[in-house]
């Protein structure tokens, strides 16, 4: 089953978050991801609001899952620990 790989952001440090961004985005294309939406307008209707708002879709929740654990992505993620705060989940579709 597909899945979205779902991520609620406010950035701290941009510079910082621009380089997690030029990385990340190459981790998700290798693992198959695709982006359905990113940063794009939004309407906040409960909990806390977060700026940027980030969904791919992966083939399957492993997919997703193997990506986020992937040294590449990991690689990012150094970039974006003290740039941000963020929620990150994945989720299986009902597809």
């Amino acid at each position: 089953m597909p899945a979205l790989w779902i991520a609620h952001v406010t950035v701290t440090d941009e510079e910082a978050y621009r380089r997690y961004a030029a990385i990340a985005t190459v981790a998700i294309a290798e693992h198959g991801g695709k982006f359905i939406a990113r940063g794009g307008r939004f309407v906040q209707l409960e909990g806390k609001e977060r700026p940027r708002n980030v969904v791919a879709r992966f083939d399957s929740v492993e997919a997703a899952e193997a990506c986020y654990r992937s040294e590449k992505y990991q690689e990012a993620l150094s970039h974006a620990r003290g740039a941000s705060e963020r929620e990150l989940l994945i989720v299986e579709t009902s597809e």
